[in-house]
C-alpha cells in the first residue's frame, strides 16, 4: 500500500511533523512526501530525510491554482494523508479525495487560526483580506470548517482533540536514536568549547508565542557566572543578537538549525533544557516536540503550564508559571543547586518517554488510522 503525505510548505517546519508521521509509515509501507516549498528548498533539520520527496514551487493566486492542478496530479498513494489543517495540504487532499474517491486521513498538530487571531483586530482585517495568498487566514477559516469531510483524523493534544475530535496522537521519538548513553557529556562539552560551563538550552525557533524573551530575563536574574545559554534554531543571528542585553551576551551561544542527525549530540551538552512557552492563542493548541527530544534525552527539563505540557511531563521535570522570568530564573537556580534530584527527574523523563511517547507508539496508532480509512486489513 501506497500513502502520500501531503505537507503545505516543506521549507517551513510544518515539515518536522509531516516527516515525523512519513518516518513512521515508511516502515510498513511505500511513503512519499508532497507538497510545495515557499522557498523552493526542504527545511533544513529534515533535509537529510531518506523519503522520497515531491517539491513544487509555492505561488500566490492565481498563480497558485497552476500548481495546485500539478500536485494534485502526482498524488497516486491507495491513502492520502494531509498534515495540518491547511489549505495546501488539507484542501488539496480533500479535493484530490472528491476527485478520486481515495480515503483522506487528517493529522492536526496546530490551531493554525490561533497563529493569525494573536494580531489584534485591525491585524486580523488585514490578514482576512489577504486573498492572494493560498494559506490566508480567509482560507485557513473556511477549511477548519471542513474537518468532517475526512474520512479519519488524528490531533497532537487535547486542546486540538476537544475542538476537531479524532484520536490522539502526540509527537513522539524513536528513543534509541535520542539516547543520552552514546555520549560521554564532558568530551562533547569539550568539543563544542564548553569545558566547565554549565549549559541551559533553549531548542527551536525563538518565536515570542514560545516564551525566548522570558528565558532572556530569567537567564540574567541567575547569579551563576558559569552558566551559558545556548540557543539553538535562529534564522538571523545578527538580528538577534541586537535584543540580547550586553551584560550576559558573551554567555550566550547562537546555532542555526540543525538536522536531525546532529540533535541528539547537541541535546548531550545541555545540564538543562528550558520550554517557556507562553499563553496564546499561538500556543494553547500545540503541544512543543522539542519537550519530547528533551525527555528522550534524559533532560531536567523546566517548562511552562501551558497546554498539554503538565500531562506530558508529569512530575519528571518543574514547571512554573508561563511569561514568569522570575518563577523561571529560581526554577534553573534550584536545578543548578540540585542537581542529583535533576539527574533523577531526567532519567525518569526518559522512562516516560520510552513508555508513552516512543515513535513505536505513533506507528501503532497511525496504522490504525490507516487500516481504518482503507478498509481492509493490514498485513
Amino acid at each position: 500500500m501506497k500513502i502520500s503525505i501531503l505537507c503545505f510548505d516543506l521549507s517551513s517546519n510544518a515539515f518536522g511533523r509531516a516527516g515525523l508521521l512519513a518516518i513512521a509509515l515508511s516502515k510498513f509501507y511505500d511513503v512519499e512526501i508532497i507538497g510545495p516549498s515557499k522557498s523552493e528548498k526542504i527545511w533544513a533539520p529534515m533535509a537529510q530525510i531518506d523519503i522520497p520527496i515531491k517539491k513544487f514551487v509555492w505561488e500566490r493566486y492565481p498563480g497558485f491554482h497552476r500548481i495546485k492542478k500539478k500536485i494534485m496530479d502526482v498524488i497516486d498513494g491507495d491513502v492520502i494523508l494531509a498534515s495540518k489543517l491547511m489549505p495546501t495540504s488539507f484542501g488539496i487532499g480533500l479535493q484530490k479525495k472528491i476527485s478520486s474517491g481515495k480515503p483522506l486521513l487528517l493529522d492536526i498538530d496546530d490551531w493554525e487560526l490561533g497563529f493569525f487571531y494573536h494580531s489584534g483586530f485591525w491585524g486580523k482585517v488585514g490578514r482576512f483580506l489577504n486573498f492572494s495568498n493560498p494559506n490566508g487566514l480567509p482560507y485557513v477559516w473556511r477549511i477548519e470548517r471542513l474537518v468532517d469531510h475526512a474520512d479519519a483524523v488524528s490531533v497532537s493534544n487535547r486542546f486540538l482533540q476537544n475542538k476537531f475530535g479524532g484520536s490522539l496522537l502526540p509527537h513522539c521519538r524513536d528513543t534509541d536514536v535520542l539516547n543520552p548513553l552514546k555520549f560521554n557529556t564532558g568530551d562533547v562539552k569539550e568539543r563544542m568549547g564548553f569545558a566547565g560551563k554549565k549549559i541551559l538550552m533553549f531548542l527551536g525557533t525563538p518565536r515570542p508565542h514560545k516564551g525566548i524573551d522570558d528565558l532572556l530575563q530569567a537567564f540574567k536574574k541567575v547569579d551563576n557566572s558559569d552558566l551559558n545559554l545556548v540557543i539553538i534554531g535562529v534564522e538571523n543571528k545578527q538580528e538577534f543578537l541586537k535584543g540580547i542585553d550586553e551584560s550576559v551576551i558573551n554567555r550566550v551561544t547562537i546555532i542555526p538549525k540543525i538536522p536531525f542527525n546532529k540533535l541528539s549530540e547537541y541535546l548531550s551538552v545541555a545540564d538543562i533544557i528550558s520550554i517557556p512557552q507562553r499563553r496564546t492563542s499561538d500556543s494553547v493548541g500545540q503541544i512543543p516536540a522539542r519537550l519530547f527530544d528533551a525527555m528522550a534525552m534524559g533532560k531536567p527539563i523546566i517548562a511552562t503550564r501551558v497546554s498539554d505540557i503538565p500531562e506530558v511531563l508529569g512530575d519528571c521535570g518543574y514547571l512554573v508559571d508561563p511569561s514568569n522570568p522570575s518563577q523561571l530564573a529560581n526554577a534553573i537556580q534550584y536545578v543548578l543547586n540540585h542537581s542529583d534530584e535533576a539527574r533523577v527527574k531526567g532519567d525518569a523523563a526518559r522512562a516516560r518517554c520510552r513508555q508513552k511517547y516512543d515513535i513505536r507508539n505513533l506507528e501503532s496508532g497511525l496504522r490504525g488510522l490507516i487500516e481504518q480509512v482503507a478498509g481492509k486489513k493490514v498485513n
